[in-house]
């Protein structure tokens, strides 16, 4: 594998490991992340499909479901290339005044 995908299957392990433990995701790693990918696509070393398996690989290693069961068949219409979805979980929300 070529390095820098290397390097991107590394990032896409932190950051969904990270959400897995139900942590905060700084935006920039994600950001970073995206820009790696398009790199990659930019410089020829991998194509968007390669590089989408290689992330959808990656979030089910860490998350233990698929892209698809926690966006929908159509996530990538909402998070197109070379986006990330990458969110935390919501927070729980309690009232804080009599209801």
């Amino acid at each position: 594998m070529h390095p820098v995908l290397q390097a991107l299957e590394q990032r896409f392990t932190d950051m969904f490991a990270v959400l897995a433990a139900g942590d905060d995701l700084p935006p920039s790693a994600r950001l970073r992340a995206e820009g790696i990918m398009e790199a990659v696509v930019i410089a020829g070393i991998a194509d968007e499909a390669r590089v989408i398996a290689l992330m959808e690989r990656c979030y089910a290693e860490n998350v233990g479901r698929d892209l698809v069961t926690d966006f929908g068949v159509d996530w990538q219409a909402w998070f197109p290339f070379p986006q990330i979805p990458a969110m935390a979980r919501r927070a729980p929300v309690y009232p804080s005044t009599p209801q």
